[in-house]
């Protein structure tokens, strides 16, 4: 098996995994925070024993842990917020949401590196907005379902921005291996998290946060940096857009979700728009590349 279809094959279990996570944050019935705790604790004994394994701890500098330290806290934030939507505008909602994060990580670049803005990009970040607002606009049926859905679209907003920040600074990182900078994130959420959290008191919720702590954090990193490293862009880009489809797949199969046409057609919008950023299609012309002159 060569390194391609190796890597394809870790890309596509990842993003699989990572989109049944929501079922199981909801499965568990504990609090938010706990469930973060459990999930950086399960997760953090898995990664440190990969890091170990492979000798990475020698890379390990004051300024990586701390550079580290500030993603972590971000990250942290925004599973906190990620999960919490998850109970108040469907997994559907809430993930598709969550995909206006590359609009977030562009912002963030212009605002502080000067990076340039394409006609394209614009495009697709008002067609990510249009698809937002359709989604928010369909609240009457969303809320007939129970949850409050409009503070569940505003916490995946929430948590977005803080993903794209911890993005940010791990671009700071390059070299440092992705391993290494995980487990220090997820030391960091322990920390947070530890005054708010408790022991579960059912099997079940054992289960459901183990296999969020070891499967979706330890088990989903190691795929994931395997299959990015073997990769090219566009594939791994390509690939990932499996995390919202099976995430919406959970939520209507195992949770029985129904959308609302309107709600499908605001996450269909989203994630054409978030693809259309990735790749940088042109907006007239989706399945081809356009060089557009910096605005």
């Amino acid at each position: 098996m060569n390194d391609k279809t190796r890597g394809t094959l870790e890309m596509t279990a990842a993003m699989s995994i990572s989109g049944t996570i929501g079922w199981f944050v909801l499965m568990s019935g504990e609090a938010v925070p706990n469930v973060v705790f459990w999930r950086c604790l399960f997760g953090a004994g898995t990664l440190f024993l990969v890091c170990w394994a492979l000798g990475l701890f020698k890379v390990l500098t004051w300024r990586v842990a701390l550079l580290a330290a500030l993603g972590g806290a971000a990250i942290v934030a925004n599973w906190l917020l990620l999960f919490a939507a998850y109970s108040r505008a469907s997994i559907s909602i809430t993930t598709a949401v969550y995909n206006t994060q590359p609009f977030m990580l562009v912002a963030l670049g212009r605002l502080f590196l000067g990076e340039k803005w394409t006609p394209a990009k614009l495009f697709w970040l008002l067609a990510a907005f249009a698809g937002v607002l359709v989604i928010v606009a369909s609240s009457p049926e969303a809320d007939a379902a129970g949850g409050d859905y409009s503070s569940g679209i505003a916490l995946s907003l929430a948590a977005a921005f803080f993903y794209a920040i911890a993005a940010f600074i791990t671009k700071k990182l390059a070299g440092t291996p992705p391993h290494l900078i995980a487990l220090i994130q997820v030391c960091v959420g322990i920390l947070v998290t530890a005054p708010f959290a408790h022991l579960p008191e059912t099997a079940a919720a054992w289960s459901c946060l183990g296999a969020v702590g070891v499967v979706h954090t330890g088990l989903v990193y190691i795929l994931l940096y395997g299959a990015i490293q073997k990769l090219p862009t566009t594939l791994t880009g390509a690939l990932s857009f499996l995390y919202p489809a099976i995430a919406i797949l959970v939520d209507l199969e195992a949770l029985g979700h129904q959308l609302a046409p309107a709600q499908s057609a605001g996450i269909v919008l989203v994630l054409i728009a978030a693809a259309g950023m990735t790749f940088g299609w042109s907006p007239g012309l989706p399945w081809r590349k356009r060089i557009d002159n910096a605005v």
